[in-house]
């Protein structure tokens, strides 16, 4: 081979050589022009809330003032009381319903889907509504000869809210129970039955813990948007924490920040819960492989 033929071929080779060599490209970054966009967008709206509100006609040293207001506080307090009470009483009701739902009575799941329709399917100010005015159906509540009385005193604000709040929540509950319970694997119930483990038993001890990791993070929100749901018990006057800041505005007329103080502790109240939530949502996932 001559020298003109060698040279030829180192010179083909470098060349292929070059073309797979990524180092003499330059790197053009892409352009996100709609995150450009759509940033740009948020920041001129939120910079005209802002202005909207440090121009608008309120009162901020009104804030701080009834932010710890003792009216605030009771109302804040009865809040939680009553989304917690609500909640368990709720829970209690979706469990047993969910357990009707999925036996093989037809009586029972028959009774189960009817209350789920039913409840889910009519707005819960208006079922509020219907228990604070039961006497005028019920005047009376009791066993005739045993014991009765008078239906106004017995379905006070607290009753009327915690029985509207707990049964609707006991309807959505049932389908996130039943949820759960159809995600545990069909063996474990043919275990469980092939060892003689009565039904109930078996859910409490064997498929119910397995379907905790499915139930927690939705019954966790639908807890969250209870704290929420109690200000519509309002409407029947319990002294709730939005109950508490309409009656203050109707009396010194400050509207915008009583509903800001009861904006802040809503927020407040939920972030402390969501925090709880995903706490909790972590422990029942562990060994349960990669965690959300």
């Amino acid at each position: 081979m001559s020298q003109t033929q060698a040279e030829r071929l180192q010179s083909e080779r470098k060349l292929a050589e070059n073309q797979f060599d990524i180092t003499q490209y330059h790197h053009v970054p892409r352009r996100y022009y709609g995150r450009i966009f759509f940033a740009t967008v948020i920041v001129i709206a939120i910079l005209g809330l802002v202005r909207a509100f440090a121009e608008g006609k309120i009162e901020w040293s009104y804030i701080g003032q009834f932010l710890t207001s003792q009216a605030i506080m009771w109302g804040l307090l009865n809040t939680i009381v009553m989304a917690v009470l609500a909640m368990a009483l709720g829970i209690v009701f979706g469990v047993i319903t969910a357990i009707m739902r999925m036996s093989a009575n037809p009586i029972l799941r028959y009774v189960a889907v009817t209350y789920t329709w039913l409840f889910r399917g009519t707005p819960l100010i208006l079922q509020l509504l219907l228990w604070f005015n039961l006497a005028l159906i019920f005047p009376t509540i009791g066993i005739p000869g045993l014991f009765e009385m008078d239906t106004v005193s017995l379905m006070t604000p607290f009753v009327a809210a915690l029985l509207g709040l707990s049964i609707n929540q006991g309807a959505y509950t049932a389908e996130v129970v039943r949820a759960g319970l159809l995600s545990v694997d069909t063996g474990q119930y043919e275990a469980a039955k092939s060892i003689g483990m009565p039904r109930l038993q078996a859910l409490r001890r064997i498929i119910l813990p397995q379907a905790m990791r499915v139930i927690i993070p939705p019954v966790g929100n639908e807890f969250i948007g209870m704290v929420k749901m109690t200000s519509l018990a309002s409407v029947i006057q319990y002294s709730e924490l939005l109950y508490n800041a309409q009656n203050i505005y109707y009396a010194n007329a400050r509207v915008m920040e009583l509903l800001i103080v009861a904006g802040i502790w809503y927020l407040a109240t939920v972030t402390v819960l969501s925090f709880g939530q995903s706490r909790l949502e972590r422990r029942f996932a562990r060994g349960a492989g990669k965690r959300s």
